[in-house]
């Protein structure tokens, strides 16, 4: 009976009127004070509030965001891709875990392709990670890309930052490998790790050139059993190559390293050349001029997404660029001609 009563706590006398549960306010300055004092949940609850397309979940997201900013900044940024098979969540695990046990916090940022049906995340990380999700000195958040060009989450270097503010000193992302994911998060973090296989021949090692001239370390994964020789004459084949290819960071040769996530070995020697890179790169003032370069980047993407969603969100705009992408397959326009009359009657609407 009680819940029957309490159903109906607040309910006005006269006609019988549904009962609807108002939805609270979100407190930002609550949220800010338990994610700052290492809530896990709350952190999750902050960056779900950033992702929100919700009028009143983003303003109260940016509120937070500004907050919180002041705490941001103290972390060490590592992008993750490789190829497929390569094993970069089993990677990240071992890494991440290592990191852990000697201290760090650590958080996954591991951006998974999105389902076309619910835009939901497919490959859910959580799972792939079971041990170090349960390892109170890591956070793991798997975003749906949501089709965002190039896989990445157009959140990402938002949820960065509410990691470093939730006490985060090492922040993994991870990409979904689809290409243009590999540019994207390179131009948000301060180390790239690229991950192989052993025994890769010349056709795909030429496939991946574009992809190591973004690397600032390269990883021989599966460095164990029968296949450790061949993972160490794959290392010394890859440093061949990078002698002859553009470093990715002015100033750093990008090397080569066989590891084994399975017998955890060589993990000590990608912390150690991170480290070797943050203090070299500090020195230098690399770092910082990335970090400011990289904000400034975002600062522009950002402009970019407003202006195309503010277009778009213009009454008929839709409906119209159907009608001219129609136009187009029936030949009765060109590409250039279909654009100027699209932004022709934009600019009309405008001065009228």
């Amino acid at each position: 009976m009680g819940g029957i009563e309490s159903a109906h706590d607040g309910m006005v006398s006269g006609p019988r009127k549904r009962f609807i549960k108002k939805k609270q306010p979100l407190e930002t300055a609550e949220l800010a004070t338990e994610l700052t004092n290492g809530s896990r949940l709350h952190l999750a609850k902050a960056i779900t509030l950033l992702e929100s397309t919700h009028a009143e979940d983003k303003r109260a997201g940016q509120e937070l965001l500004r907050e919180l900013l002041p705490q941001t900044g103290g972390s060490i940024r590592i992008g993750i891709t490789g190829v497929p098979g390569a094993g970069k969540s089993t990677f990240i695990e071992a890494f991440g875990l290592k990191l852990a046990e000697t201290g760090h916090k650590v958080a996954v940022l591991a951006i998974d392709p999105s389902s076309t049906i619910t835009g939901g995340s497919i490959l859910g990380d959580k799972t792939r990670m079971e041990l170090l999700a349960k390892h109170p000195n890591a956070f793991i958040r798997p975003s749906p890309s949501s089709g965002t060009l190039g896989g990445v989450h157009k959140k990402t270097r938002e949820t960065m930052l509410l990691c470093e503010a939730a006490g985060y000193d090492v922040i993994l992302v991870e990409t979904v490998g689809v290409g243009q994911s590999e540019t994207v998060v390179r131009g948000m973090v301060d180390f790239f790790l690229l991950l192989v296989l052993t025994g890769a021949g010349d056709e795909l090692q030429g496939m991946k050139k574009g992809i190591m001239e973004l690397a600032d370390g390269i990883i021989v994964h599966k460095a164990d059993g029968d296949n450790e020789r061949l993972a160490k004459k794959t290392v010394r084949e890859y440093r061949q190559i990078l002698h002859f290819l553009q470093p990715a960071t002015p100033g750093w040769t990008t090397t080569a390293m066989p590891v084994s996530s399975l017998h955890k070995t060589g993990l000590d020697e990608v912390w150690t050349t991170i480290l070797q890179f943050q203090e070299e790169m500090e020195k230098s003032g690399v770092w910082n001029r990335r970090r400011s370069e990289q904000t400034k980047d975002w600062f522009h993407a950002t402009i970019q997404d407003h202006l195309l969603d503010q277009f778009f969100a213009e009454p008929g705009k839709k409906e119209q660029v159907a009608l001219l992408e129609r136009g187009l397959l029936e030949g009765k326009s060109t590409v250039a001609g279909a654009v100027e009359e699209l932004f022709g009657l934009h600019e009309k609407r405008r001065g009228d």
